[in-house]
């Protein structure tokens, strides 16, 4: 898994916590704030960018849609207006699997060193 799960618990996040959680620059982020309209973030007082786990989760399934299966930002568009609700189910379950097929190969390589 390329970037980090993080454990969803604040209201809010900065833009620096969500770029750590997704291991890309904030720039990227800030950029696909502006190329997708699915990404409804709120700004403070001061204009500081501030996420919802909500707009982590849609950050999530455009960082897969687009640095993972290398999709055009176009496409990537397209597919979340088209089929927003079962995009993002559908990457909800391979990040599921991924953490599963991780812990089985932990267990694994646990019980061989013993």
């Amino acid at each position: 898994m390329p970037y980090k799960e993080p454990k969803i618990e604040k209201v809010f996040y900065s833009i620096s916590e969500v770029a750590d959680m997704l291991a890309v620059n904030p720039s990227l982020i800030r950029f696909w704030e502006k190329e997708f309209s699915v990404i409804k973030l709120q700004k403070n007082k001061k204009g500081n960018r501030l996420f919802t786990a909500e707009d982590i989760q849609q950050l999530k399934v455009i960082y897969h849609l687009v640095k993972e299966k290398g999709m055009t930002l176009k496409g990537a568009q397209a597919l979340l207006q088209k089929n927003r609700e079962g995009t993002t189910r559908t990457v909800e379950v391979l990040r599921r699997l991924m953490s599963i097929k991780e812990q089985l190969t932990e267990i694994r390589d646990s019980l061989g060193e013993e």
